[in-house]
């Protein structure tokens, strides 16, 4: 597998010139939009907005207000989640056939059709939140990467760097921890920007999604840190800054459960052994992390807590990951080989330098600390979230 996901590949979302019609979608019509662009308006080729293009009718809707007037797509998601919501009631109430006909063949298999496109009407519904959020704090997405034919060297990363706006959308204890985790990526070349690497493509993939999920829980333990740090009820040491390196890098303390389940739930990350190993962080796993709050923080979750803070809660989200990074990175040829192991002698290798990787990190832990937001937003609205 690429990302540890299943694949299916979308093209990106451009700037189109749209026509409304209208779409069945359950018990109800949905206000859809069929997308044409118009070369007098593009200039030939459309800007993208992000690399995942909408399909079902509520993502086309969503994707002409993106494009037109981003700051109202709260208001219409909140609209279109109330009618989702009011279907599904309807749904749930209907009374099942008898078993003794065959109706209940076809009753059951609708309602799991109704249900598949609940679930990516939702998985698109959080990518438009996710993507204008982007949008509301004046960063752009990164394209789909492809090789580049306007830059001499063949380097893909041809697009701005945005480091500092990036930073800014986290707080300063965030900040301290995803310093941390650009260590653990890109070891001694973390401020070597200009230097070009050839690397694996499907690396900087699998690097970028668990990036995404990264940032998710980074998000969920920070809220949880600034309340109990504005109520003043963090846990004993956690701005003890004399705490080794060692001790909050998880090492040297193999004796401690919470050490344990730290780093069981850390190496379900591909980035702290895909690149270490390769040629992207000869400093080796553990080189240049530093003592952080937040770290210390987390390092007090007992083994429970810290599992549930790690694991994305809806099966929307993780397929919203899914497909974006398939739409960012394109679809690998995974080859297995018959000892069961992953032929990569058809991995496509791109040059990128070590600034571009440190952008492409960065976006990906703010998808994940927005995807969190979002997510919590649209639950709050139309429950889909399991206990």
């Amino acid at each position: 597998m690429y990302w540890t996901f299943s694949w299916q590949l979308y093209p990106s979302i451009s700037h189109v010139k749209l026509s409304n019609r209208k779409v069945s979608f359950g018990s109800r019509k949905y206000t859809a939009i069929r997308a044409s662009v118009s070369p007098s308006e593009s200039g030939g080729s459309a800007a993208p907005i992000a690399p995942l293009q909408l399909e079902s009718p509520i993502g086309l809707f969503l994707s002409q207000i993106l494009t037109s007037h981003p700051h109202l797509v709260p208001a219409a998601v909140d609209q279109q989640l109330e009618l989702l919501k009011t279907d599904r009631d309807a749904e749930q109430q209907k009374e099942e056939p008898s078993p003794a006909g065959t109706d209940i063949v076809l009753y059951r298999r609708i309602a799991e059709v109704k249900a598949n496109e609940r679930k990516k009407t939702l998985e698109e519904i959080l990518y438009a939140l996710v993507v204008q959020k982007f949008m509301d704090a004046n960063v752009s997405l990164v394209p789909a990467i492809s090789p580049s034919s306007s830059e001499p060297s063949g380097r893909i990363d041809t697009w701005p760097s945005q480091d500092d706006k990036l930073e800014h959308l986290h707080s300063p204890e965030a900040n301290e921890m995803i310093q941390n985790h650009l260590s653990l990526i890109l070891g001694s070349r973390l401020g070597d920007n200009s230097a070009v690497a050839q690397i694996s493509k499907l690396r900087v993939g699998q690097v970028y999604a668990a990036s995404i999920m990264y940032g998710y829980f980074l998000r969920r333990v920070d809220q949880r840190f600034q309340l109990e740090k504005s109520m003043k009820v963090l846990p004993q040491g956690v701005y003890d800054e004399d705490s080794s390196i060692q001790q909050v890098a998880g090492e040297d303390i193999s004796g401690d459960r919470r050490d344990t389940s730290f780093r069981s739930t850390t190496q379900t990350h591909p980035e702290l052994t895909s690149l270490s190993a390769g040629d992207v962080s000869p400093g080796g796993f553990g080189q240049g992390i530093k003592p952080s709050r937040l770290r210390n923080y987390v390092m007090s979750f007992d083994g429970e807590t810290l599992q549930r803070y790690a694991t994305i809660r809806s099966r929307e989200a993780i397929g919203m990951i899914e497909k974006h990074t398939e739409a960012l990175f394109g679809r690998p040829e995974i080859v297995i080989t018959p000892q069961g192991t992953i032929d990569s002698s058809k991995d496509e290798l791109i040059k990128i330098s070590f600034g571009g990787l440190r952008r492409l990190v960065l976006e990906a832990v703010t998808f994940g600390s927005f995807l969190w937001d979002v997510e919590s937003y649209v639950d709050s609205r139309y429950h889909f979230v399991a206990n």
